[in-house]
């Protein structure tokens, strides 16, 4: 998909979306330096979009791992698929609130999320919290990109430990909260 028809997505959908571009190389960056990939086996990604975060853990991830690419987006979806051809990587086109029906049970590592939780309705947003929490495992994290300072109080109803990090890099600034 052509970088205007990922526009033209991203813009279309903003209420999903919830971001007027996509996440920066120096965001990714900062936010996948709070994960140590070596030996984890199974990794999620909440908002997909147009797989800038993806190819950053498809490049740290070891060989073996699996990684579930969550996206509502069919449009992204189907990007992420030509994108990401690799057999252990899995794009489900389904809500991140669906997160523990693909794990099958098991705990992911790592759970990559840049979900706009200021705009997922409020029942929606405390399952997804609630699943990610569930899903994690104990020594696992789920690290998260925001705009808002104030999502860490919601998370704090989830997860007993958050550290938070601020980068400028990125239109607009953001915050990176690393909940475990």
């Amino acid at each position: 998909m052509s970088r205007i028809k990922l526009f033209k997505e991203l813009f279309t959908n903003i209420s999903t979306t919830g971001a007027v571009t996509f996440s920066s190389k120096p965001l990714v960056d900062k936010m996948l330096s709070f994960a140590d990939f070596k030996g984890a086996k199974i990794l999620v990604e909440l908002g997909g979009g147009d797989g800038s975060i993806t190819k950053g853990i498809v490049e740290r991830m070891d060989p073996d791992a699996k990684l579930l690419v969550f996206e509502i987006s069919k449009s992204f979806c189907d990007n992420l698929e030509i994108m990401f051809p690799q057999k252990n990587i899995v794009i489900i086109c389904d809500s991140a609130e669906n997160l523990d029906k693909y794990l099958n049970g098991e705990k992911a590592d790592f759970i990559l999320s840049s979900l706009p939780f200021s705009l997922i309705h409020k029942d929606i947003r405390a399952q997804i919290y609630r699943k990610s929490k569930e899903s994690v495992a104990e020594k696992g994290k789920f690290i998260q990109i925001c705009y808002s300072y104030l999502l860490k109080y919601q998370f704090a109803d989830y997860f007993p430990t958050i550290k938070t990090s601020f980068t400028l890099k990125n239109f607009p600034p953001a915050f990176i909260m690393i909940c475990n």
